[in-house]
């Protein structure tokens, strides 16, 4: 048996993995604010535990693990996935209460949960684990208007290679996927704002591949490490972009 946390796992990439991770064989912790989200997976999956949980609360993530590890002795891999996407502008246009915002879910939120979890690894018998972040095609280029956005995934770039480089003494293996437009409700967002703008639509994939990638990266043995992987709709502008 093995067992994964997932954060923001009620709706797009976070739900598409966990039902991945589920229909795998794995035991999957759905941590989420909107516990309600949750049950329609847990009705269906006897090994899905549903954990009510804000990431920017420490002492909500500590539960989460707590209760995750009560009930199934250990924690094996986490996939530290919350996130928002706060509305776009120019610097000098950005409301700083949605700044701070995004650096409370998207930077803090995963500090919380990585620390938690890397915590519950280093202390559990047999020692280690694996924490996958959810960084961005954002993390290296970013969008127009993107700045909140854009600064905490380079934030969470730093994050996942110190937490690489401090995991090896621990056989704790952390490593990041990048993901570029995705069928989300979040991108269905952001290409409503295009079409506002009359500008062209982005180009999408299908979120059940990042979720097989996501669970490729957890099913490496500890030995073995993805440090950075990206994935993205082929005909996205991301390299070449002007």
């Amino acid at each position: 048996m093995k067992t994964i946390l997932i954060t923001g796992a009620s709706s797009g990439i976070g739900r598409a993995t966990a039902e991945a991770f589920l229909q795998n064989g794995w035991h999957v912790g759905l941590l989420a604010r909107r516990a309600e989200m949750l049950e329609e997976i847990t009705r269906e999956h006897t090994t899905a535990l549903p954990l009510r949980a804000d990431v920017t609360k420490l002492a909500d993530v500590e539960n989460a693990v707590t209760t995750l590890v009560t009930k199934w002795g250990r924690l094996d891999a986490v996939f530290n996935n919350a996130g928002i996407f706060t509305p776009q502008g120019t610097i000098d246009e950005i409301d700083p209460n949605d700044w701070h915002q995004s650096l409370a879910v998207n930077l803090t939120g995963m500090f919380n949960t990585a620390r938690v979890a890397f915590a519950q690894m280093r202390t559990q018998t047999p020692q280690g684990g694996r924490i996958i972040n959810n960084g961005s095609l954002s993390a290296h280029s970013p969008r127009e208007g993107s700045i909140c956005y854009t600064t905490t995934k380079h934030g969470v770039t730093g994050l996942t290679k110190t937490l690489s480089l401090d995991g090896r003494p621990f056989h704790i293996a952390a490593g990041q996927i990048d993901i570029g437009n995705a069928q989300t409700d979040l991108v269905e967002r952001l290409n409503n704002h295009l079409i506002a703008e009359g500008k062209p639509l982005m180009d999408m994939m299908n979120v059940s591949e990042v979720a097989q990638s996501v669970l490729h990266m957890a099913n490496l043995p500890l030995s073995a490490n993805i440090l950075f992987q990206t994935i993205l709709a082929t005909n996205m502008p991301y390299i070449g972009r002007g």
